[in-house]
């Protein structure tokens, strides 16, 4: 899906990754990937790379690049490393050492050096290392993209919303299709549906890391996000539909809604799954239930099998989405998932079912009281 956005913007050279997409392009392509992607976590951009057997040849590496190039001394700076079967032992260290190797090299040139700031740094610069190899990239993001710039509230666990936007993907949804998320939470899926069905850039109210590069063009960059702003279109009310047995999680969803900009778009009201309806018009219902990850005190054994019955009588007609990192979630829902694609929620590995519903019946098991699932 990343592959295809970019592929979208003009993007060259597009080749799909574990974990990523590498991609390459001028300039306004960088703006505009970040401007416009709804999948990616962060849009990084290459400014060297090398072999090494030792952590001092990562030094070596990283010193050799020309940092007072890329970004002024004023600037501080925050070094991030990882790595997959890299025989270093320590990326601690090594963080510490391509810091003073980035410092070494402004000293060099200015005689003196940019401050470290850890938390909200102006450039984050990243490290990865292979068993072989060490890559080095400036991140052209800042906060990660999944930061939109509309979440007045998160609630308890919130999605990521380019999760969200990738699983709205994922399942094929687009306006005018009804969509409606019965445990919708702090509403991602619901503002993410709309933000696609209206087509506003996802980045389009926020700052990103490239600003404070030594190459950023301002003016390029306020012409594309002008132009993504003016084809922005009016809210108005969308076949978007959101529930929650909670009111103070509603109140959430509500606030973040509003924040969007998007009041009149998403229908909202308080139902619990297990005693209301859907929409009268079948679409796609996706939703984000609680797991072993989130919300302990939520018996899930008696959950996901009362969800199954649910969504057996109810949403004949619709196909259900369902993302979980409890991988027994199958044999407790009592349906059989068409499809099953890995996700991760952050560091959570997580999958998402996929359910064709269709019309069906209870039968009462034999010796049993309770009802069963056909």
């Amino acid at each position: 899906m990343l592959a295809d956005e970019l592929a979208a913007l003009g993007a060259r050279e597009v080749t799909p990754v574990d974990g990523g997409t590498a991609f390459a392009g001028e300039l306004a392509l960088c703006y505009a990937a970040n401007l416009e992607s709804r999948v990616a976590s962060r849009i990084l951009w290459q400014v060297g790379h090398a072999r090494y057997l030792t952590e001092h040849d990562i030094f070596d590496a990283a010193r050799a690049l020309t940092w007072p190039r890329f970004f002024d001394v004023r600037r501080t700076i925050r070094v991030n490393v990882s790595a997959i079967k890299s025989p270093v032992k320590s990326l601690d260290f090594v963080t510490l050492r391509v810091k003073d190797a980035v410092c070494d090299a402004f000293r060099a040139k200015n005689g003196t050096r940019p401050d470290v700031d850890t938390q909200l740094p102006d450039v984050r610069i990243h490290v990865f290392l292979t068993r072989e190899e060490a890559t080095f990239y400036l991140d052209t993001s800042g906060e990660a993209l999944f930061k939109r710039g509309w979440r007045a509230g998160g609630g308890e666990a919130p999605l990521r919303e380019n999760l969200a936007a990738g699983i709205l993907k994922l399942a094929g949804w687009a306006a005018p299709a009804t969509l409606y998320d019965p445990m919708c939470g702090s509403g991602t899926f619901l503002v993410e549906a709309a933000m696609i069905a209206l087509d506003a850039a996802p980045g389009a109210n926020r700052a990103f890391g490239f600003e404070k590069l030594a190459n950023f063009e301002e003016k390029k960059w306020r012409t594309l996000r002008d132009k993504a702003i003016a084809r922005r279109k009016p809210s108005r009310p969308l076949p978007i539909h959101g529930a929650d047995k909670l009111g103070s999680v509603l109140k959430i969803a509500r606030e973040n809604v509003a924040a969007a900009g998007i009041e009149n778009a998403i229908q909202l009201k308080q139902m619990d799954i297990l005693d209301g309806s859907p929409p009268e018009a079948p679409g796609v219902v996706v939703m984000n239930p609680p797991y072993g990850e989130r919300l302990a005190n939520v018996d899930l054994a008696a959950l996901y099998p009362k969800l199954g019955d649910v969504l057996k009588q109810r949403y004949a007609g619709w196909t259900a989405y369902i993302l979980s990192a409890d991988m027994l979630l199958p044999k407790l829902i009592g349906l059989k998932a068409s499809r099953r694609t890995p996700l991760f929620n952050g560091a959570l590995e997580c999958r998402l079912f996929e359910y064709r519903m269709i019309s069906g019946s209870l039968r009462r098991p034999r010796n049993s009281d309770e009802p069963t699932q056909r």
